[in-house]
């Protein structure tokens, strides 16, 4: 594995840690700036809408630049937005930081995982792509714990300055080590059009696993950016038991993004199913143990496991099924992934505003599983459906074909 991979997933490890950190600092940015807990929630919401809109653009944007000049560029502006988000009096300015912080962080995203996988052979992609989204989870490990501990200390300000100063050796390490090829394209191979690449990601193999991950993804990030409020107020652990939850699930999401790592590449289906199975049952028995610590630690990182290695698997599988997209896809499986990260924490503020608790947006990522399920069986069913048609078609023309042509006599032939 090329050492640039590792550095990759060492500036993800940066911006995975303004991520996922403010579900520990929830409930010290609304008290510091005057707005509700659902309010504070729709920052990571934002964060995941810049992400969205700004995989694709950012990747076209940067399609025809050197890879390094366009990941240096992202992380510099990364850093800029959380020097200002640190230094901000105001929750609309935080807001807009988030949105910007995540353009740039989309844009990293895009160009990181197409460009660690054109540094591999085939049969490490899955590899490579789970060494950059591994340090999300190992940002999920260190950084968001450490996070929690910062804004437990000095206040949730001190975590983003945490942020600004981890990502300066990542751009150092990536201005050093990462080639300057145009795009995620190797440097001599002939570029692909934009609407050849649009046309393999929106075709019907891939609009089912795009929608897919970002079921999954939005499951994830319902129940995670509401975990804080679930541990204080409704399991009864105290503060400091957060980052130690935190660190659990990081540990889980660690485990299963190397796992998935391994066999993705040779069994994306049954990793991919198995995953979204356990990870439904996972989060429903979630939302049922949240009242006992014992159970709820126990899950968390089984929980963090069953997420992260579904979906690595997942981005694995979209890779796996758009050669033809070396660019874009990267880019579009960080959209779904995102998608989902702004659709979860939105409908699990919308069960807490409506009073239904602070299991609720647990039970919501269970309910989002399910829909998950069921896209990926009708797909399934669809294909299989497909498949013997295109049999029966074969086996059809095969008989025409022994029979004669039409109007043809046994006999007639000279």
């Amino acid at each position: 594995m090329p050492f640039a991979v590792y550095v990759l997933g060492l500036a993800v490890f940066a911006q995975g840690t303004s991520e996922f950190m403010l579900s520990g600092l929830l409930s010290g940015i609304a008290a510091d700036l005057g707005v509700p807990l659902s309010a504070a929630g729709l920052l990571t919401s934002a964060f995941a809408v810049g992400m969205v809109v700004g995989a694709p653009l950012m990747a076209l944007f940067s399609r025809a630049w050197p890879r390094r000049r366009a990941l240096l560029l992202f992380l510099a502006v990364f850093v800029a937005v959380h020097v200002v988000g640190a230094l901000t009096p105001g929750y609309g300015v935080l807001l807009a930081t988030r949105f910007v912080g995540a353009l740039a962080n989309a844009g990293f995203w895009a160009v990181a995982l197409s460009t660690a996988v054109a540094m591999v052979p085939d049969r490490l992609k899955g590899r490579a792509a789970a060494v950059v989204v591994g340090g999300v989870t190992i940002a999920c490990v260190v950084g968001v714990p450490a996070g929690a501990v910062l804004g437990e200390s000095w206040g949730w300000r001190s975590a983003f300055w945490a942020v600004a100063i981890v990502s300066l050796p990542a751009f150092v390490a990536v201005l050093r080590t990462v080639p300057g090829g145009r795009g995620g394209t190797d440097v001599d191979a002939d570029p692909v059009s934009v609407r050849d690449e649009l046309r393999v990601l929106t075709g019907p193999r891939l609009r089912p696993v795009l929608l897919t991950m970002a079921l999954v993804q939005g499951a994830t990030f319902c129940a995670f950016s509401y975990l804080e409020p679930l541990l204080t107020r409704e399991t009864g652990l105290g503060a400091g038991w957060v980052p130690v939850s935190l660190a659990l699930f990081g540990a889980g999401a660690f485990a299963g993004v190397t796992v998935a790592g391994r066999f993705a590449d040779a069994h994306p289906v049954a990793v991919v199913a198995t995953g979204m199975a356990a990870l439904t049952a996972g989060w429903s028995a979630l939302a049922s143990a949240a009242g006992s610590p014992v159970l709820t630690l126990a899950l968390i990182p089984l929980l963090g496991l069953l997420a992260f290695g579904t979906g690595t698997a997942l981005i694995t599988r979209v890779l796996g099924l758009a050669p033809g997209a070396p660019t874009l896809a990267g880019a579009f499986s960080t959209t779904a992934f995102n998608l989902g990260a702004t659709v979860g924490p939105w409908a699990g503020g919308l069960a807490l505003d409506a009073g239904f608790g602070y299991r609720a947006p647990v039970g919501v990522s269970a309910a989002l599983m399910v829909l998950a399920l069921l896209v990926a069986a009708t797909t399934a069913k669809s294909r299989r459906s497909r498949a013997g048609e295109r049999r029966l078609s074969a086996v059809n023309r095969c008989a025409r074909g022994r029979r004669g042509s039409p109007g043809e006599r046994p006999g007639t032939r000279l």
